[in-house]
């Protein structure tokens, strides 16, 4: 460990005595949220956790072992996912999925090229932070849905909303009170008390829990063995566009990774390396059938806490999510969550998505006076929220956020003064002329 990290505090290798529990930490933090993305999309939630170690390792691996960043299951993709599986099954999404991980590649082969100025331009803070925010407002019925009614049906259930409460009210409470690394999983703590609740209540039944083998290949879905690939474009128009939005977020959890490490990680490795990784993760995610992946915030939380800045903890809780994808009655368990329990952290966590679109236009300090931001913004959201469609064939269609952001960069490239849709602070850190490692 060199001065300045002493001076930070920082462990770069933690004792091998507390290796495992602060795997356990990092593989707790990403538990509720990875698991709860393949529940609303109806995946398998053991092959997210398996797809969830694969792709870490392999960003440990492409980023040569220098950014202690883990990867799970990503939320900006729970919507298009479900609007490609109705076109052409989850087969269909997996394809979609992969079409998304290959334009992170080739953002990260311009970025090693040209830097990132370029994305700025690009992809202002003004089209960006209104297509977060339809990311999660699109998902706010399906939340309430899962809160509010019996499975599968329209009935309302007075059971099954007081379940999504309590589920909800703890996650509220552990966000807004809980100190140190309880603050870190609200999320797998509300999961934990509208679990118990709902079993309290004989909303869960046990007896596929006890009946699954301790051990279980999880559920792949594997282009050429267990089906025939198909390239439908429209499913590739709704789902390869979310990984230029994703950026925003990728860039942003580095730079507060960079700042806590006191390390500049977006220069080395650099962020070629990085959205490279991003992309490959997904890739490996698409071709085990497991949602896409990005890296989570909840780690570097966890980080910053701990003070332990290791790539080998971030791989440990990469190997024990791959342990416990194997494990039948973890995944057993997983499914026997009720949707109320599920309904009910949905109902935090989608707002908090679209909360973080608001908060990238608070952070650039844009004018919503300016008549030029107010009509981006406002037209992305009525079509993404709207779920509009533009059909050009029977093959091809863009449709609510893929739509949403095209026009939404048509726009700011058409309309005059595109000054002030930038802000006044940076959304990307400028990186010009970056030199691979």
């Amino acid at each position: 460990m060199n001065d300045k990290n002493m001076r930070l505090g920082i462990q770069e290798v933690p004792r091998a005595d507390q290796w495992l529990l602060f795997s356990l930490q990092h593989l707790c933090a990403m538990f509720g949220a990875t698991v709860l993305v393949p529940f609303l999309i109806d995946m398998s939630p053991a092959t997210a956790l398996l797809s969830s170690g694969l792709g870490t390792l392999a960003f440990l691996l492409i980023t040569k072992g220098q950014v202690p960043a883990y990867l799970g299951s990503s939320f900006a993709f729970i919507a298009p996912i479900l609007s490609a599986q109705a076109i052409g099954g989850t087969e269909g999404a997996m394809i979609g999925s992969f079409f998304a991980g290959l334009i992170y590649g080739i953002v990260a082969l311009v970025i090693k090229a040209a830097g990132t100025g370029w994305i700025k331009k690009v992809l202002p803070p003004i089209v960006v932070g209104p297509v977060i925010m339809v990311i999660g407002l699109s998902l706010a019925t399906t939340a309430v849905g899962n809160a509010m009614y019996l499975p599968g049906t329209d009935e309302y259930s007075l059971i099954h909303i007081t379940t999504a409460g309590i589920t909800l009210a703890v996650a509220v409470i552990a966000t807004m009170y809980f100190k140190g690394f309880l603050n870190l999983i609200p999320i797998l703590l509300g999961l934990i008390a509208g679990y118990l609740f709902a079993l309290s209540q004989g909303l869960i039944d046990l007896t596929p829990i006890r009946e699954a083998n301790w051990f279980a290949v999880p559920e792949l879905i594997i282009p050429f063995y267990t089906y025939e690939p198909s390239i439908n474009w429209a499913i590739v128009a709704i789902m390869a566009p979310v990984a230029l939005v994703t950026l925003a977020e990728h860039t942003g959890q580095l730079m507060v990774l960079s700042k806590i490490s006191g390390k500049d990680f977006l220069q080395k490795p650099g962020m070629h390396r990085t959205v490279m990784g991003d992309g490959f993760a997904t890739i490996i995610a698409a071709s085990i059938g497991g949602p896409p992946n990005t890296t989570y915030g909840e780690n570097v939380g966890v980080i910053a806490i701990t003070r332990v800045f290791s790539v080998f903890v971030i791989g440990g809780a990469a190997v024990l999510a791959i342990a416990f994808a194997f494990i039948g009655k973890v995944a057993a368990l997983i499914s026997s969550i009720p949707e109320a329990v599920m309904g009910g952290i949905s109902i935090m966590l989608f707002g908090i998505i679209a909360s973080a679109g608001i908060r990238m236009l608070v952070d650039n300090q844009l004018d919503m006076g300016e008549k030029r931001n107010m009509v981006v913004a406002s037209i992305i959201l009525v079509v993404g929220i709207g779920g509009a469609t533009v059909q050009f064939s029977d093959t091809f269609e863009l449709a609510g956020m893929s739509l949403a952001t095209i026009i939404g960069l048509l726009l700011h490239a058409i309309l005059p003064n595109k000054k002030v849709s930038y802000g006044t602070q940076p959304l990307f850190q400028e990186q010009e002329g970056i030199k691979s490692e």
